[in-house]
């Protein structure tokens, strides 16, 4: 079974957040999705094959299936752009139905994906002591115009907007205690933001629960926060640009543009490289 190792979100011909895309005839048994998704080792892996007119599409990540991954999908939609040729294609996935878009521009590829719907919340006060304790932090750290909240587009995400960047890129916690509190109140990633500007952001996403200390590129996290932005009446002007993955030395860019309607799917879109062999 071929498995190709796209990297999402890539800053030019570098950088990205890599993900393995399967496309075959039909899915294989999920045991064996799983088992491949460890064995290529990468936040996840997206399978997918024909189903009417489009495809139906299963995410795995090394220890555990996901609803739904950003930078996966936008893998895949530059590899169905790649076989199929440029378009728009439909996705069916385990709880929802999305589209992605993927296209050649110039010598390389980019990707769009719609979001499923959005939600959010604000987040607990105990979710909130627990996830500052995790990482050392205190209430004086966070920016007070973002609130703590738990943001939605696929899968949840718990985001805290930082008011100082040297908090962020000094980050650190511990791997098991994010994995516990993760587990506990079913949280895919916790989405650490910047505001640079009121339309750019620097962000970070802890992954523990999937056994993966830190992705260098979140789609579905991205989504989560453009929905919250729209939710909280943040001045994002219709779209966002999103810094990650600088801290990883894999430097990765995205893209959120964000309609006016509550709840309503979030573009989310970037650069993809063929990654080459050989290449973690």
């Amino acid at each position: 079974m071929t498995v190709l190792r796209i990297a999402a979100f890539s800053d030019g011909p570098s950088g990205g957040n890599p993900a393995g895309v399967v496309i075959a005839p039909t899915l294989p048994e999920p045991a064996t999705m799983q088992a491949i998704a460890a064995e290529v080792g990468y936040s996840e892996t997206a399978f997918a094959a024909p189903e009417g007119d489009g495809w139906r599409v299963r995410y795995f990540a090394p220890a555990m299936e996901v609803p739904f991954c950003g930078h996966a999908t936008i893998a895949l939609g530059a590899a169905l752009a790649l076989q199929q040729g440029d378009g728009r294609f439909s996705l069916r996935l385990n709880e929802t139905g999305i589209t992605v878009e993927g296209w050649r521009d110039g010598s390389g590829l980019r990707a769009a994906l719609q979001s499923p719907a959005t939600s959010s919340r604000p987040a607990g006060g105990d979710l909130l002591a627990r996830a500052l304790d995790l990482f050392g932090w205190d209430k004086a750290a966070l920016d007070p115009r973002l609130p703590p909240s738990l943001a939605e587009a696929g899968a949840r995400h718990l985001v805290l907007a930082l008011r100082e960047h040297a908090a962020l890129r000094d980050m650190r916690y511990c791997m098991e205690a994010g994995r516990a509190l993760m587990e506990a109140e079913g949280i895919v990633t916790i989405a650490l933001v910047h505001a640079l500007a009121s339309d750019r952001f620097h962000a970070r996403n802890a992954f523990a629960i999937a056994g993966v200390a830190e992705d260098p590129a979140t789609g579905a996290a991205a989504a989560a926060l453009g929905g919250l932005l729209r939710d909280i009446g943040w001045p994002h002007g219709g779209r966002i640009a999103i810094r990650q993955g600088d801290e990883m030395g894999m430097p990765s860019r995205l893209l959120a543009q964000i309609p006016p309607g509550r709840g309503e799917s979030i573009r989310v879109s970037g650069q993809a490289r063929i990654m080459e062999a050989g290449e973690a």
